[in-house]
């Protein structure tokens, strides 16, 4: 296990050790837009395929495979997805795996089931590097923390050249890795606390949405999604949220979402507050 001070340079780590300037990385959108920002810093390129929502959010296999060219040289999952909050089932992560291409599973919300359990991604014929961090498993995202696991062939290559990536920026203190016995001891308790705020939130906004609005499946993670009437842009639908009501919500587009109609809420809020920002956002939403 390699330790890094974010997964934002478990990233940065990955994309030295297996790309060159012009390579390529696969992964899916929806999605969080980190990953285009630390990419263009180590001159990678990411090739995007949509998830598909039926019951829910899906990878299909041959939208993965036409998307790889000579230049792919990893494909990356987050598992959940941020903001979907789907997991990549058992089922996905067999396809991925015969595509034979390492796989960097993010899965920082994994502790953080809603509507599904998911399972960690390991596979023993694909070298796999899967990512966690105190700032989603210990709720302590100034702790700076994070973690690379490594499995698969080419294992032990792996670890060698990363650890050489990490002697050279010797980036996680000291303190922080003494006093993490301690943290992860306590870590169940502030996880506990999360997930029952974020399940409490949920349940709410499926009881306050109104006909003309859906909120999509979740499975895991910290956000919902919620689909609505496309009467404007949705950048202009979350100003006037802000203007008019005081409440912020995230565009669609922001995750590169393929049409309007889309924003997303984030779970964590306090339960009064969030219950309140519901009534609001309701009150904005055309009914018919």
């Amino acid at each position: 296990m390699i330790l890094t001070a974010s997964t934002s340079e478990a990233y940065s780590f990955l994309f030295k050790l297996l790309c060159d300037p012009g390579d390529e990385i696969v992964t899916a959108i929806p999605s969080y837009p980190l990953l285009e920002h630390l990419g263009a810093l180590e001159m990678v390129t990411l090739r995007q395929f949509a998830l598909e929502f039926h019951q829910r959010w899906e990878i299909d296999p041959s939208r993965v495979r036409e998307t790889t060219t000579a230049r792919t040289r990893a494909i990356v999952v987050v598992n959940p997805n941020n903001p979907t909050g789907s997991f990549v089932a058992s089922s996905e992560q067999n396809e991925l795996a015969q595509l034979q291409l390492p796989i960097i599973s993010d899965e920082v919300f994994l502790d953080y089931p809603l509507d599904a359990r998911g399972s960690t991604f390991t596979h023993d014929d694909v070298l796999t590097f899967t990512l966690g961090g105190l700032s989603k498993s210990a709720g302590l995202p100034h702790y700076k923390l994070a973690w690379i696991r490594v499995s698969g062939p080419g294992k032990e290559k792996a670890i060698a050249a990363l650890e050489v990536i990490a002697d050279n920026f010797l980036s996680v203190a000291t303190p922080i890795q003494v006093a993490l016995p301690e943290i992860l001891a306590v870590a169940p308790r502030i996880r506990a606390a999360i997930s029952s705020r974020t399940r409490r939130n949920l349940d709410h906004l499926r009881s306050a949405a109104i006909p003309s609005m859906r909120v999509l499946p979740v499975e895991g993670g910290w956000s919902a999604v919620v689909r609505v009437p496309s009467t404007g842009s949705d950048e202009e639908l979350v100003l006037r949220l802000i203007e008019e009501q005081g409440v912020v919500v995230y565009p669609g587009y922001f995750f590169d979402f393929a049409s309007d109609g889309y924003f997303v809420v984030s779970l964590l809020t306090a339960p009064e507050i969030f219950s309140e920002g519901m009534r609001r956002i309701v009150s904005m939403i055309p009914k018919g």
